[in-house]
């Protein structure tokens, strides 16, 4: 009985931490969102006719994020650029823009 317990405890530890490895951490964020400027102006405040990112609702950049990267959402670059991202990445810089100051 003890064995199962310690590999059922083996497996959950394994399993949490390749969860863990896979939300990137603040200073991570804001590095991936450094590459969001040329486009969408620095801390999230795009040039007139680009879209600002500062302030908008999170559930409805998560949701942009995730449909660029899987097609739904059409695109000129942006849904090339999403494929580069893990959905936690995508996730989390949701997060980090919806949290900016408009």
């Amino acid at each position: 009985m003890q064995s199962k317990v310690w590999v059922l405890a083996s497996v959950l530890a394994v399993s949490l931490g390749s969860l863990w490895a896979q939300v990137p951490d603040t200073l991570q964020v804001r590095s991936l969102a450094a590459s969001c400027a040329s486009c969408h102006g620095t801390a999230g405040l795009a040039q007139e006719g680009l879209e600002s990112l500062a302030g908008a609702a999170r559930e409805e950049l998560q949701r942009k994020l995730l449909d660029f990267k899987n097609g739904k959402k059409p695109a000129t670059v942006m849904h090339q650029l999403a494929m580069g991202y893990t959905d936690a990445e995508l996730v989390a810089l949701a997060s980090y823009f919806s949290a900016l100051k408009k």
